[in-house]
């Protein structure tokens, strides 16, 4: 089988921030917005590689999600426990730099971990947790 990852999906709360974030401070392409307001469905991916992406969303928008379900998932998201990814870069003190440099919320400094990978980790506009580990 050729299986590929095509996208990620990552909520979001506020489009302009998240936006902001992925494009101006990770340096992703912006490669799709549709939508108006705060309900808006955007894509973005590193540069040079087209064919993977991530789709930041209006959390909860399925109507098939209970008034119970869209209260857990906006506590979810306040606490910084319901969205995360994995990233990888190959100079992870540039990214961290750059990442730090901003109002982003640092959660943890290059170090390398007892497994053997050295990453970091903070947080996007929406609290999603974001580890870029050293390629």
């Amino acid at each position: 089988m050729d299986i590929t990852i095509h996208t990620s999906v990552l909520p979001h709360e506020d489009p302009e921030a998240s936006l902001a974030f992925y494009r101006d401070v990770l340096g992703f392409e912006v490669r799709n917005d549709v939508g108006q307001g705060n309900m808006r469905w955007i894509t973005v991916g590193p540069a040079g590689q087209p064919d993977t992406g991530i789709l930041l969303a209006p959390p909860a928008t399925d109507p098939g999600i209970t008034d119970a379900e869209r209260t857990a998932i906006a506590e979810m998201m306040a606490k910084g426990t319901y969205g995360w990814i994995l990233l990888a870069a190959s100079d992870l003190d540039q990214v961290f730099d750059r990442v730090q440099a901003t109002d982003t919320e640092v959660v943890q400094e290059p170090t390398l971990q007892p497994y053997g990978i050295r990453d970091c980790a903070f947080r996007d506009p929406a609290g999603n947790l974001i580890r870029i580990q050293q390629r």
